[in-house]
């Protein structure tokens, strides 16, 4: 096999994954995350209280194939235009 030609980023990564294989072979314990590095990777994402008021809401229904193939050879994007179908609709319909 040829011998492959590596940065210092990838010469570094080596290393480590060396030295890591070492120590599961030595039995030595894996880091133990600390809560300050829980409280890290629990930060990151979406802000707590940032969801939109309005957003959608995830339902299983059931439509008749002839309606699903109609909406599905509109293309990508097609629960979006159903969506709007059925928006449409309710501003002609009363809801009673």
């Amino acid at each position: 096999m040829p011998k492959v030609k590596m940065d210092a980023e990838m010469t570094a990564f080596a290393a480590d994954v060396l030295a890591s294989i070492g120590q599961a072979k030595r039995g030595e314990a894996a880091r133990v995350h600390t809560p300050k590095d829980i409280a890290v990777y629990k930060s990151r994402g979406r802000p707590a209280g940032t969801v939109k008021g309005d957003s959608k809401q995830a339902v299983t229904i059931r439509y008749s194939p002839d309606v699903i193939s109609a909406f599905r050879a509109t293309g990508s994007g097609w629960q979006a235009r159903m969506n709007d179908a059925l928006k449409e609709w309710l501003q002609t319909h009363s809801a009673a």
